[in-house]
């Protein structure tokens, strides 16, 4: 078993060194294709082996299709369900650049080796951790294939509270939503939904349409009218007002 991801690894360095050598994920930066996810197939299951492979420094996985619509032609066959192992050295250092909220809405390119070659997947949301240790214990990804829907929550950011009027004025930023979830290719999935809050005064709100993604993007979230985020004057604004 070592063997195999001192191999793993020796092939990444060996891409990375030279990009012409074989086919390449679909990522234009060098950053993107440090994050490629090595995996070797897992044969045998159960809670024993589990925590033999935590004790070696390895995470348990799954990878498998999200089959929202069992007749599309496009949709992966249930053959195509992979348990998996993955190192937790690597799994760590890319929840440490891509960060966790971000890692769940993200595309990664992912090798199995010793299996049946290379894809494209994004991360379910799906990562167990321990309650006490913080350690994670378990991860499951879903395929991502170009031109797949996927349904996916994407969380939301709020950027430009630095220079916003209302919380310069002393009101609070009542964060609403902090995911969005979505339906749409795979391709176009957005990684976060940014929300410039650089221009709310008090009183103000942004509400989805107000949000720019991909057009072939659906929203699913429920309730569309209620707003992602409002601005809202403190009690002490509203005493104050009140004794004017």
């Amino acid at each position: 078993m070592a063997n195999r991801w001192r191999a793993a690894g020796s092939n990444i360095r060996a891409v990375l060194q030279n990009p012409s050598s074989g086919p390449q994920p679909p990522f234009s930066s060098f950053a993107a294709m440090y994050h490629t996810i090595q995996a070797i197939p897992r044969e045998v299951t159960g809670n024993r082996v589990s925590v033999k492979d935590r004790a070696q420094g390895r995470i348990p996985a799954v990878v498998f299709s999200q089959q929202l619509n069992p007749t599309s032609a496009a949709a992966r066959p249930v053959s195509r369900k992979h348990l998996l192992t993955t190192e937790r050295k690597q799994i760590q250092a890319i929840l440490k650049s891509v960060e966790l909220p971000f890692f769940c809405s993200t595309r990664f390119p992912l090798q199995i080796r010793a299996g049946s070659g290379s894809s494209d997947l994004l991360e379910s949301g799906n990562i167990h951790r321990d309650e006490e240790s913080g350690k994670i214990l378990n991860l499951v990804f879903v395929w991502a294939d170009e031109g797949s829907e996927l349904k996916v929550d994407v969380p939301v950011v709020f950027k430009g509270e630095d220079v916003c009027p209302g919380l310069k004025k002393g009101g609070h930023l009542n964060k609403i939503r902090t995911s969005l979830t979505y339906l749409g290719p795979a391709e176009h999935i957005p990684t976060k939904i940014e929300v410039d809050v650089s221009d709310l005064d008090i009183g103000d709100r942004v509400f989805v349409p107000d949000v720019e993604v991909h057009p072939s993007m659906k929203l699913l979230s429920k309730n569309e009218t209620m707003p992602i985020c409002k601005m809202v004057a403190t009690n002490l604004d509203n005493t104050e007002s009140a004794r004017v």
